[in-house]
């Protein structure tokens, strides 16, 4: 298990003075990044051998939104690997080790040159080791599509949205999401699939369903292919 210890800032924070949903996804992915950096496999690692983890799929459970001052720590471990995917689960608590969210990911061992999923070699899985995956509902790593949705405008991506990889980072298509709701909603389950990557100036077609129990967001492209779908589900 890695840990890092940090404060909730201004910054992460919304009108409520509570951590927005982004800022809880930063969080968890920065976790991982500083993991993979510190057991000597991070970015510099892969970018010189052409290959990478990139990540399939979200499932992120809200139990308290941290309030803007708090002091948190935040966890992440390996719980398998299967051939070409790895699973890690993540955990944020408070000052009082109570847990306040967290989180099953599914991640894809990518050749980035070839652009296709390989196996990943055994000293680059060893290091992280294995841990018990946590007590939770482990939902479908695949998002059931709505049957009906409502399209929105159109918007491009911008560059302060790329990352190492030259796509979107993960959590921009998080924000992106509740951008194109007309209204807020208390998210206490987020659930992404990933499914291709946006790169600087794609546009971005939006799909939305408000449903009984979950509120969808497609985010695609022109020809209404998903780069990524969101699912958000609030208070009960």
């Amino acid at each position: 298990m890695y840990t890092f210890e940090s404060r909730v800032r201004y910054s992460e924070t919304d009108h409520r003075e509570t951590m927005t949903l982004p800022a809880i996804v930063n969080y968890f992915q920065d976790c991982s990044t500083f993991q993979s950096e510190d057991l000597g496999v991070g970015i510099d690692y892969f970018r010189e051998k052409q290959q990478g983890w990139i990540l399939f799929s979200w499932q992120i459970i809200i139990d308290r939104y941290p309030k803007m001052g708090e002091r948190i720590d935040i966890s992440t471990w390996a719980t398998g690997f299967d051939g070409l995917y790895g699973l890690r689960n993540f955990r944020m608590r408070d000052e009082k080790k109570e847990t306040v969210a967290y989180a099953n990911s599914v991640w894809v061992f990518m050749d980035m040159k070839k652009g296709r999923p390989v196996r990943p070699a055994a000293e680059d899985v060893e290091k992280y080791g294995l841990d018990e995956p946590l007590p939770m509902e482990y939902a479908s790593r695949k998002i059931t599509l709505p049957k009906e949705a409502e399209t929105r405008k159109t918007f491009s991506v911008r560059r302060d949205q790329i990352d190492t990889n030259e796509h979107v980072n993960n959590c921009q298509y998080v924000q992106m999401a509740l951008e194109v709701l007309e209204e807020e909603i208390p998210v206490r389950q987020l659930r992404v699939e990933y499914k291709k990557s946006a790169v600087y100036g794609s546009e971005i077609l939006p799909k939305v369903a408000l449903e009984a129990e979950r509120t969808v967001v497609e985010l695609c492209d022109l020809n209404g292919k998903p780069y990524a779908v969101v699912e958000l589900t609030g208070e009960k």
